[in-house]
């Protein structure tokens, strides 16, 4: 008999939850992690990152407070050790839960780099053992292309815990993750530069969501796009001197890299079995996640469906009910919602202009861009936008988009309703809650193209 009916290796979100559904319907089950429990969503993803970005929040705050009455004393001082030091106990905290939970549901958690030897035994430093299944749920890791200068760079992995807060940061990349630590960087204080080779960032969302964007960041940050770094110097005074692609030079205090993940799958055995990857790394697998070697699956990141924390919970969630469930548990990958926890807030679910246009032959378009009722008083010109994408010969709801305060909480309601089949004509017939910005996306009457 092996040792165990499942062995997970990586204790991310998918991977504790896979391991602990399978647990609690009688499986016998390990966990092998070589970092930190939670993964990257826990330790340096998705946690620290918002609570970063509540941090940077008060900044605005103070200053939108004083059209409201309110006599804030100058200047307002971030300490970026209290920080610091309050969100490495929170996460502490996180670890300890996730350790309760698979200890809990019976799983042996296992310290350790987990190798694959064959299509059932995994080693774990020196020690070898058996699974009639194996999970993969190993996450990825950031990528910094290679250049002269480029191991002075810093990822995502380590820009939270910096020896003090930066005067002056390069950021480079044009996705979610560049522009949330923009946002967040911004609002602590520093001086940000985002330099993105394409011409528009956030290319995967759609494009009057991006260019709304993008005029409200110019206002926080200098954007340069269409650039690329060729080199970075190490200066004497400790900072570091960046040339880019224009020939221009600027000196920053710390250079972070955003330009992308790779599936975390060094060392992890793959040629000893027969798993086949695909041409970015990721792991093939049908759609409930078994790899070619049938004993063998792999979720969330490291597969590439969409790199989204609940999505890597659903997928993890499949496979444990179909391994020792009933097996009908399936994950659908259309309407899912998702937020850049930015400045401002931008979310979406459903299909971009772009995409509808492709699928179907008749669309229609309805847009609110307004001012927020709070900074009537504030004084702040922020600027929020919603958008609403529609197929005209079935009235369905094709997409929904919107950026401004608090949108990912506003368009995680509106996702279930469409996952519910919404309809234009229902959106017009709810009674909004008012005021709020939300009732904007039940008042959009009148068709903008």
């Amino acid at each position: 008999m092996p040792d165990y009916d499942l062995f997970v290796i990586g204790a991310g979100s998918g991977g504790v939850r896979a391991a602990r559904l399978a647990a609690s319907m009688g499986a016998r089950v390990a966990v092998a992690e070589n970092r930190y429990l939670g993964g990257t969503c826990v330790n340096v993803g998705c946690i620290p990152k918002k609570l970063y970005a509540f941090a940077a929040h008060y900044q605005q705050d103070f200053i939108d407070s004083a059209g409201f009455g309110w006599q804030i004393p100058k200047p307002a001082i971030l300490d970026w050790e209290t920080l610091k030091n309050n969100k490495s106990k929170e996460i502490h905290r996180l670890n300890g839960i996730y350790s309760q939970i698979l200890e809990k549901s019976g799983a042996t958690i296992i310290n350790g780099n987990a190798k694959l030897e064959g299509p059932g035994t995994v080693s774990v430093g020196d020690q070898s053992f058996t699974a009639s299944h194996i999970l993969i749920a190993t996450g990825g890791w950031p990528f910094v292309p290679t250049f002269s200068g480029s191991e002075h760079v810093l990822t995502s992995n380590e820009i939270f815990d910096l020896p003090r807060l930066p005067a002056r940061m390069l950021i480079v990349g044009g996705g979610y993750i560049a522009v949330e630590f923009a946002g967040i960087f911004s609002g602590l204080g520093t001086e940000i530069t985002l330099a993105y080779r394409g011409r528009e960032i956030l290319k995967q969302f759609d494009s009057d969501l991006r260019a709304h964007f993008m005029q409200e960041a110019a206002r926080h940050m200098k954007l340069l796009m269409e650039i690329d770094v060729k080199s970075i110097e190490l200066l004497e005074n400790s900072k570091y001197l960046v040339n880019f692609s224009d020939d221009s030079s600027a000196t920053y205090d710390t250079v972070l890299y955003a330009t992308g993940r790779k599936p975390n799958t060094k060392g992890l055995g793959l040629e000893n079995t027969a798993i086949v990857t695909n041409n970015n790394g990721t792991i093939k697998v049908d759609d409930k996640f078994r790899t070619d070697e049938p004993s063998i699956f792999a979720i969330g990141d490291v597969v590439g469906h969409m790199a989204l924390t609940p999505v890597a919970l659903a997928e993890g969630m499949v496979v444990a009910d179909t391994l020792f469930g009933d097996g009908r548990r399936q994950i659908s990958y259309d309407n899912i919602p998702t937020a850049i926890f930015s400045h401002p807030n931008l979310a979406t679910v459903g299909l971009s202009e772009q995409a509808a246009q492709e699928s179907y032959t008749d669309i229609a378009i309805y847009e609110s861009d307004f001012r927020h009722l709070r900074h009537t008083l504030s004084g702040n010109p922020e600027r929020t936008y919603m958008k609403v994408i529609v197929d005209t010969a079935t009235d369905k709801v094709l997409g929904m988009h919107m950026m401004g305060s608090d949108a990912g909480a506003i368009i995680q309601g509106f996702a279930t309703a469409m996952i519910c089949g919404l309809t234009k004509r229902q959106l017009d017939a709810t009674i909004g809650i008012h005021p709020t910005a939300a009732e904007e996306f039940v008042t959009m009457r009148s068709r903008a193209r």
